[in-house]
């Protein structure tokens, strides 16, 4: 991390590596080369048309939030993912992925969604969520292979779909000390220095690393003042803490049958926090479990107009989890099986079968009262009420929050602080 924390209102960064190793050991060590070859030399990316973000792609990539999210979820610490990192790192995995391998991966994707139509439902949702807004989200994928002679053969058409669909880089490098630097000095640049390591060394059988990288940076809708913030007491798991809470008058409420919370929206009305915080007497991980995509939209498209006295503490930490057994207990069990994993459409190697080793999920987020005033209505679904009752939030124990794009209600980010104080 860097010393970006105290500057944003809000910071948040997330890459997702997803390693591809060979069913054996043999593989040799290749002279070493000066700097990565471009692989897209030779592909023109460019030619694909988008998918409108409809109603079946909103359901399902809400599910597929949600189902990563609650197996995340830590009980004892804080916890943060971006399920659209993990779906863009993924989708692009699943282009040179055939037979059952793709199947499975389908299904975790996009609960079913054939992946020709998914390609397209996430060009055109990546190209929403990065075009005109005053809350600066960036979007970067690559993919890196081990220069291993004539042994690995990548097929173009995979290079070419994962070139037209989400932009991404080709590389093909000795995967040496110094390419190990030269992946991370991408992943820094491309998080905006707040994750400046992802790979600590490269083993001999890891062929390739498909790597998502987002990085978000935004500004309340309306600044804290310095009388806004006050210490407070923060109810953690492991006994009461003093911390720093922002105090604000906001104007959307949420609640549901198990919490109530409300949303804080970003300067250009394309972004907006939403806070849940469970009823007292309901653990964080009882609430989380029963929290799906559907649920969550419920909570949002039943938005309050209503004014809310809100307590948010400062916070921020990063998070670091291997997916592997999240995704396969989602159903992606194939293609971390050297035996059984089919990435015939990726290529193949004459050292061995092709398989997923590894999906590092690395997340940082920070949260703080400074920003600036805009004048930007943040587009949300309300439903009137008829006296208006001013409620109160006070996020003083555990609770759960997202990023969300207003346009669809779909989380960009989504977490649980258990401890404002620990990093």
């Amino acid at each position: 991390m860097n010393g970006k924390k105290g500057k944003r209102t809000l910071a948040a960064a997330v890459c997702a590596l997803l390693v591809l190793a060979l069913c054996t050991s043999s593989c040799s060590v290749i002279s070493a080369q000066a700097k990565a070859y471009d692989m897209m030399k030779s592909v023109d990316p460019g030619g694909a048309a988008g998918r409108a973000t409809d109603e079946r792609f909103v359901g399902s990539a809400a599910e597929t939030c949600f189902s990563l999210f609650k197996r995340s979820l830590d009980g004892e610490k804080n916890t943060l993912i971006s399920p659209l990192s993990v779906m863009l790192a993924l989708a692009m995995t699943a282009n040179g992925a055939d037979g059952n391998t793709l199947s499975q991966m389908e299904e975790v994707l996009g609960n079913g969604i054939p992946l020709s139509e998914l390609n397209e439902y996430l060009l055109t949702f990546t190209s929403q969520l990065q075009s005109g807004s005053e809350s600066d989200l960036k979007i970067a994928n690559s993919i890196w292979f081990r220069d291993d002679g004539q042994n690995l053969k990548v097929e173009r058409e995979f290079l070419q779909k994962n070139a037209d669909y989400y932009g991404a880089g080709a590389y093909k490098s000795a995967f040496d000390a110094a390419a190990a630097r030269e992946i991370n000095s991408w992943v820094k640049k491309n998080t905006d220095g707040m994750i400046d390591k992802i790979v600590e060394s490269i083993s001999p059988e890891t062929m390739m690393f498909l790597i998502n990288a987002i990085a978000f940076d935004a500004k309340w809708q309306t600044v804290y003042n310095k009388e806004d913030v006050r210490q407070g007491e923060f109810h953690a798991p492991g006994g009461t803490r003093e911390v720093d809470f922002m105090h604000s008058r906001e104007s959307v409420y949420l609640e549901d049958a198990a919490a109530t919370g409300f949303m804080k929206p970003y300067a250009g009305g394309d972004y907006s926090f939403v806070a849940l915080l469970p009823d007292e007497g309901i653990a964080i991980e009882d609430y989380v479990k029963e929290l799906t995509g559907q649920s969550f939209l419920n909570i949002l498209s039943t938005a309050q107009k209503t004014p809310v006295i809100a307590a948010l503490p400062k916070f921020s930490y990063d998070f670091t989890l291997s997916m592997n057994d999240v995704l396969a207990d989602m159903g992606m069990t194939d293609a971390f099986s050297g035996e059984l994993a089919d990435f015939g459409k990726l290529g193949a190697s004459t050292r061995g079968n092709l398989f997923i080793s590894k999906v590092l999920h690395k997340a940082f987020i920070s949260v703080d009262e400074l920003g600036t005033k805009a004048g930007a209505v943040t587009v949300v679904v309300v439903t009137g009420t008829g006296m208006v009752e001013t409620k109160t939030v006070r996020l003083d124990r555990p609770f759960v929050y997202a990023i969300v794009d207003n346009a669809t209600n779909l989380p960009v980010f989504v977490g649980a602080v258990l401890d404002p104080l620990s990093d």
